[in-house]
């Protein structure tokens, strides 16, 4: 069975993992179930992208959990959150931690079924999105540190001459890291490897506002950028093989 046809069940008590597992199956899904959040969190990083079903009433408490240690995992596979309870503000909450959906506990299978096939077409959108960023983080690791240094002064708007006197090198040395740094993203243009930067999940914004403008000797701030954006290439790249 394919990966967008897997729901994670998260539920502690024993029933309502049963029932949910059951409804799961009755739409035409495959339920792995797992019992608390703290289970589920140990093996996310091991399991395929699918929808996540998850309990808030969990016995400890710990629904809300499942949401945060998912984003911080960089996971964003669609979430719907459930309880038993009328509690406007934990459906609040639920929502704004990234969660697709709420439901009262139990939903009946018409519910989960409106519900799924709205989160299968999130994780379908989400599993391109990754492969894309994935695909963009290894482009960017084929980049040397003084290929990055360069890449984040052209894309700040510096010229080859300033970059040049910046870094101490030659004009002719800048041509040739530039061609370097094309060649190996796979791009024509400054534009598109912008995108391909920022699809790699590298803050741009930050980092090109420390780089220094053409009258500036700002040397020292550009390499802080560019060994920060190197740092969080670097981060990416642990979370990847993780």
């Amino acid at each position: 069975m394919s990966h967008h046809r897997r729901v994670y069940v998260v539920a502690q008590d024993v029933e309502v993992r049963r029932l949910l597992t059951q409804n799961v199956a009755a739409v035409g899904a495959e339920a792995w179930p797992f019992k608390t959040s703290a289970e589920f969190l140990r093996m996310v990083q091991h399991l395929d992208p699918a929808c996540v079903l998850v309990d808030l009433d969990l016995a400890d408490g710990s629904g809300l959990d499942i949401l945060n240690g998912m984003r911080d995992r960089g996971l964003d596979w669609p979430v719907i959150a459930m309880s038993g309870r009328e509690d406007m503000d934990l459906a609040v909450q639920a929502m704004k931690l990234g969660a697709l959906d709420f439901l009262r506990m139990i939903p009946s299978r018409e519910m989960l079924a409106l519900a799924l096939a709205s989160a299968w077409k999130a994780l379908d959108k989400a599993v391109a999105a990754g492969a894309a960023r994935r695909d963009a983080q290894e482009r960017l690791a084929r980049l040397t540190a003084r290929e990055i240094d360069v890449s984040l002064a052209l894309l700040a708007g510096g010229s080859n001459k300033t970059i040049a006197h910046e870094f101490g090198i030659s004009v002719r040395t800048v041509e040739m890291h530039r061609a370097h740094v094309m060649t190996k993203l796979g791009v024509r243009s400054l534009p598109e490897a912008a995108l391909l930067v920022t699809q790699a999940g590298v803050d741009l914004t930050r980092k090109l506002s420390a780089l220094p403008k053409p009258s500036a000797g700002g040397l020292a701030e550009a390499r802080f950028a560019a060994n920060d954006c190197r740092e969080q290439l670097a981060q990416l790249s642990r979370r990847m093989i993780a």
